[in-house]
């Protein structure tokens, strides 16, 4: 994690520096006795942490903050407790450390930190691998290509070298494979059933012995999907 430290005192950079040192996965930056320096300093790199001092001269350290477009995490370092309630109403100042600064409390705010850290990455990667059920995908008719609205879609069927893809308002006949469609479908929504169907599972009317009803087609389920059918029929 790439850090930097912003304070006009000399002595407390030394202090934050030692800190950081004992941290096996901090690495210092640059150190900046005013904010207009770390300012050029941002401009041209990025960091994932800034130890920063609040009273400083000329431009002060909640200056700093509201000049920041892409403000990275923020730790407040200062001997002055009453900006605490103003400091917290930024998202991205995730600890206020009061001088003069102990181990043990520092590395309390490294561990919040890495906490927030880890959320993000957990939050970033459901929103990655949720399907979005709102997209759309084209196929290809005649050279013309066709955007399809994915939910409109309730029945995908394999006829030979082509399939058929019907919707709430047409039909398409599309030279591919059934494979090939079920990739681009999110599985949220869509579920083989058959080695020749696809069905949309928002769009099941009734289910019997081994077919379901869809509209008005009656679709064979084979042995071996009925049961993740009824899994995921649980879901809904």
């Amino acid at each position: 994690m790439d850090c930097i430290i912003i304070d006009d005192e000399k002595m407390a950079r030394v202090i934050i520096k030692t800190l950081c040192n004992e941290i096996d996965d901090l690495h210092i930056s640059g150190e900046f006795s005013n904010a207009m320096q770390a300012m050029k300093f941002l401009n041209e790199n990025t960091v994932d942490l800034i130890f920063l001092d609040i009273h400083m001269p000329n431009f002060s350290g909640l200056d700093f903050i509201k000049s920041l477009k892409n403000p990275p995490k923020i730790i407040l370092t200062t001997s002055d407790t009453k900006f605490a309630i103003e400091a917290f109403e930024y998202d991205f100042i995730l600890d206020y450390l009061v001088k003069p600064i102990k181990l043990p409390r520092f590395i309390k705010a490294i561990e919040k930190v890495n906490k927030q850290e880890i959320s993000s990455k957990s939050i970033a990667s459901q929103v990655k691998n949720t399907p979005d059920v709102e997209n759309d995908f084209y196929i290809n008719i005649d050279r013309r290509l066709i955007k399809i609205d994915l939910p409109s879609i309730y029945l995908i069927e394999a006829k030979g070298d082509y399939i058929k893809i019907k919707t709430e308002n047409q039909d398409y006949t599309v030279h591919s494979t059934l494979k090939k469609i079920e990739e681009k479908l999110p599985e949220s929504l869509f579920l083989k059933i058959h080695r020749s169907y696809i069905i949309n599972l928002k769009k099941i009317v009734d289910i019997e012995d081994n077919s379901v009803l869809i509209k008005k087609d009656v679709i064979p389920v084979s042995r071996s999907k009925r049961p993740e059918l009824m899994k995921r029929l649980d879901l809904l």
